[in-house]
């Protein structure tokens, strides 16, 4: 259990454990990866719009735009710089022995973990809020009109790796 920036102790929601589990499925870390560094995606976003498909819900245009208004703060001040260290690490300057610089990158990478989860555990605070969404005829629907319209907030998705998270999506069983 931890706590959130007001302070309330939460368990860990079906959301992150949904996330957790869909980028363990084949192929989908690198897709997440290459979405990320090719076109802006914020992973965490992308996975809650899937996770929100999950229950056949996807929000429209409006609806992620304003989600990235609302999340873009956190993501900015906190996961993408953490990020940014852990990726520099993985070249430390010659001064700093390998293995030490490793541990240490080891650990900047549990602080970002947990800087995405508490990202996400604020997303599904507003998940929980039911203003969000609109039903959709299936999972697999609600999916491509969510991931159309953070595609129409962003820039267009490079086509292979978003055909590999769907195709994932399309495949996958929802944790419980």
């Amino acid at each position: 259990m931890s706590e959130t920036a007001r302070g309330a102790p939460v368990e860990k929601s079906p959301f992150w454990r949904f996330s957790v589990k869909f980028y363990g499925e084949a192929g989908v870390a690198q897709a997440c990866i290459d979405l990320q560094d090719q076109a802006g995606v914020d992973v965490n976003i992308l996975f809650f719009l899937l996770w929100n498909a999950t229950q056949n819900r996807t929000l429209d245009n409006a609806e992620v735009a304003e989600l990235e208004r609302t999340i873009g703060a956190w993501r900015d001040m906190a996961v993408a710089p953490i990020r940014e260290v852990r990726r520099a690490l993985k070249s430390p300057p010659p001064i700093m022995a390998p293995d030490v610089a490793e541990g240490f990158r080891t650990r900047i990478k549990a602080v970002e973990l947990e800087a995405e989860r508490l990202q996400q555990e604020a997303m599904y605070g507003l998940a929980q809020s039911g203003r969000l969404g609109r039903a959709a005829a299936s999972p697999v629907e609600a999916a491509r009109g969510s991931v159309a319209a953070y595609q129409a907030a962003l820039r267009p998705f490079p086509k292979g790796p978003l055909d590999t998270v769907l195709t994932a999506f399309a495949k996958f069983e929802t944790p419980r």
